[in-house]
Order: structure tokens, then sequence, then C-alpha cells
């Protein structure tokens, strides 16, 4: 529900600052953080710089965290990624997750209508990263973005890693062992301008069943869907019992 606000009121800024969990040193930065352009006499006055900056901020600490937590997903997968975490939909459903919506300062007409626009409630989360960042520096912003997008961020690459079965594997091997996981070329058949490469993945000691592959980089992934498939007592979907599939034949 949102606050029956306007120009001439103010938030609860303790309350908004007990709600979001966070302290500011400069509360004014919060207070500039809420303020919507509709309740404000000049633009300059509203959330709308603020949330320019915490766009950059945010979409910034999402690349870093896709980079250093996915190694395996390509540039695409990324950005995929991220235009999901970075979404609107995203953004307003963390603010409104959080409780900042709450605090908005509105101007009397969109604050009469009970239904807030969801760009209106994104705008309120980015501007709510920069004020944090102008408060005390890139650590807090950091700190604040990933203890409210780091779930989204996983979710979305779950999503997108449906196809991704190294990705898929490097999560569990990480989550469950602690380390990366390994790829073994065991063997390698034809031409030089059309070779086969087969590929066994492994986890710690274990090792899981081959695979074929035009190159080494399909041979991987298809090592890793027999290892996501054997970690889930599934049968293989590229066994290599025989000396090569039909459709890998050079």
């Amino acid at each position: 529900m949102q606050n029956d606000l306007n120009s001439d009121s103010t938030p609860d800024l303790d309350a908004c600052q007990d709600t979001i969990q966070y302290r500011f040193r400069d509360p004014e930065l919060l207070e500039s953080a809420l303020k919507h352009a509709s309740g404000v006499s000049h633009r300059l006055a509203s959330n709308e710089r603020m949330e320019f900056l915490g766009d950059a901020i945010l979409g910034m600490v999402v690349c870093e965290q896709l980079y250093l937590e996915y190694p395996d997903y390509l540039e695409g997968e990324m950005t995929k990624v991220k235009s999901v975490v970075v979404s609107r939909d995203t953004c307003a459903r963390v603010c409104e997750k959080i409780g900042l919506h709450e605090y908005l300062m509105l101007g009397k007409g969109m604050a009469a209508d009970p239904r807030i626009p969801r760009s209106v409630i994104a705008a309120a989360f980015e501007s709510l990263i920069a004020a944090i960042y102008l408060d005390s520096g890139m650590e807090s912003a950091r700190e604040f973005i990933l203890k409210h997008i780091e779930a989204e961020i996983a979710e979305a690459a779950s999503s997108e890693s449906g196809g991704n079965y190294k990705s898929q594997l490097q999560q569990f091997a990480q989550r469950e062992h602690g380390v990366t996981p390994g790829y073994q070329l065991l063997d390698e058949k034809g031409p030089d301008h059309s070779k086969c490469f087969k590929v066994a993945a492994f986890v710690a000691q274990q090792r899981f069943e081959p695979a074929w592959g035009k190159s080494k980089k399909e041979s991987e992934q298809r090592a890793a869907h027999n290892a996501i498939s054997e970690l889930n007592d599934e049968p293989v979907p590229y066994p290599s019992d025989a000396p090569m599939p039909p459709d890998l034949e050079p």
C-alpha cells in the first residue's frame, strides 16, 4: 500500500531506514531518493538523476557478479541474464519486497491512485542504490544490491542455463565440493578439417561417462550433460560405448 503522500509531506525516514535495513549517515539522500517527479515543483528536485546513477551501479554490480560466478557463460548468455535482473519488473518486485514503495513521495494525483506504476517503483529502487552509494561508497552499494538481487541472478541464470550443462555442472561442483569441474580429452578421430573429440567430465575424484562431439566445446557440453544425467540417476544422453555415434562419423 502506498502512503498518501504529496509534495508537502515527508515520509518517516527512520521507519524507512528500519524497513530497508540500512542507516544513512545523511538521511537527506534517502529523502531525495523517494521524491518522484510528480511530487516536486521541479524535476531537478526529483529522484530522476539518482535513478540514472543507480541504474549504472546496479548494472555494473550484476555484470561483475555474472563474470565472477558464472565463468562458463558466454557474453550473450550473461547479457540475457543481466537484462532480466536489471529489468523494470525485477527492480519493482525487489522494491516491493523490501517495502520501499510504502515511503515514496508522490504528487496528489498519483497518490490518489492505489496502483503505483511499475516504472515508478523500479526507479525508486535504483534511486535508493544511488543514495547508498553516495552515502557510504561502492562497497556498501554492492552489499545492498547483492543482498536483494543475488537470488534474482541465480534464478535468471538457472532459466538461461537450461541447455548449458557445463554451467549446471559448475554450480553443482562448487556447491557440493568447492571445486571446479575438469574435462579430459580421451580420444580424437578424423582428418584435421573434420575431427571429432571424446571428452569426459570429472568432479573431484569422480569421472563421468564420456561423450563424442564435433568440437572440443561441443564434446565438453555433452560430457557435462552426461554428468548431470548420472548425478540425477538418469540414462546418459550421449553414451560412448560405441566407437563413435553415427552422426559424428567424419
